[in-house]
């Protein structure tokens, strides 16, 4: 980075929250789940045949990114992307569009992890992007102001400084559809659907599985979500969890989950961490991939 004087910032006031650290500390994709420990390691559990469970030797870690993609018989392959307090980006995994291809990012303050690819926002409010370019999810050279990312299977959502949103790639679905969104603090992105959370607590939805706004009838305040690739997990202010969407394989049994801090939802499955430090999960549990109730010392998402 750039040398500076003291007390010199090199980034907009806007990208505050980021540069400090409150990312995603969880992170479920097709086939794993990853955390950020309090001292900066990560840990990763579930298949890791491509690689993307490689992170033991990761340090100085603040967020994590995982490649979510929807399952299928020709799905599953994955990688894993993690942003360092420097700055600086590590990926590991499967890398057949060069969706790791990120040694050279500097000056990076927040991440996310689509099927194949791999978006960092940088800190004056651009946006590189890397791997697979066949649906223009990777076209966000023009991208200006962006605060955060999140990537879906073919497409690619970006959240504004002035809380209004754009997206790039596939749009059969309608789920770049989100020109008309203003006050958002956060941007989510699944197979086909696109979820925004409002200033107000309130949820908006592309077209796609039924939003979690529905869900409690607005008589909630909504503090954080996550998509997976058909279902939607909101976090309330009071720390409890809903969800809707697809509920094949139990992902969205969280009904009974409580305090919870952070949430992160993969393809079939959900983790959340709760205020006391112990890990929840619920959905399916084949590889390994919920096997998370022993982690410990998980870095909370306000930095902590």
């Amino acid at each position: 980075m750039t040398m500076l004087k003291t007390g010199e910032k090199a980034y907009p006031d806007y990208m505050e929250p980021a540069v400090r650290g409150k990312g995603a500390v969880l992170a479920a994709a097709r086939r794993h789940s990853v955390a950020v420990q309090q001292n900066g390691t990560v840990v990763a559990v579930g298949d890791g045949r491509a690689g993307e469970c490689d992170v033991d030797r990761w340090e100085n870690v603040i967020a994590v990114a995982a490649g979510n993609v929807h399952t299928a018989g020709n799905t599953g392959k994955s990688h894993t992307v993690a942003l360092r307090s420097d700055c600086s980006v590590l990926a590991t995994g499967w890398n057949h569009d060069r969706q790791c291809d990120i040694g050279e990012w500097r000056d990076i303050a927040a991440v996310a992890a689509g099927w194949r690819r791999t978006l960092g926002v940088r800190l004056d409010g651009t946006v590189v992007a890397t791997g697979r370019r066949a649906e223009d999810a990777c076209d966000t050279e023009t991208w200006r102001d962006i605060t955060a990312v999140s990537c879906g299977d073919w497409h690619s959502v970006g959240l504004r400084e002035d809380g209004s949103a754009l997206a790039t790639g596939n749009n059969q679905r309608g789920q770049c559809a989100v020109e008309e969104w203003q006050d958002l603090t956060a941007v989510a992105a699944g197979c086909f659907h696109t979820i925004g959370l409002r200033r107000d607590g309130k949820v908006l939805t592309t077209r796609g599985p039924a939003s979690v706004e529905s869900a409690v009838a607005q008589r909630e305040e909504i503090v954080a979500v996550s998509t997976g690739s058909h279902h939607t997990v909101g976090v309330t202010a009071t720390g409890r969890v809903l969800a809707v969407g697809d509920n094949s394989y139990g992902q969205f049994d969280v009904a009974l989950w409580r305090d919870v801090v952070a949430i992160a939802a993969g393809s079939t499955h959900t983790l959340g961490l709760c205020a006391d430090g112990t890990l929840v999960s619920a959905g399916n549990d084949a590889d390994g991939r919920r096997d998370v109730a022993s982690w410990v010392n998980i870095r909370r998402p306000d930095g902590d």
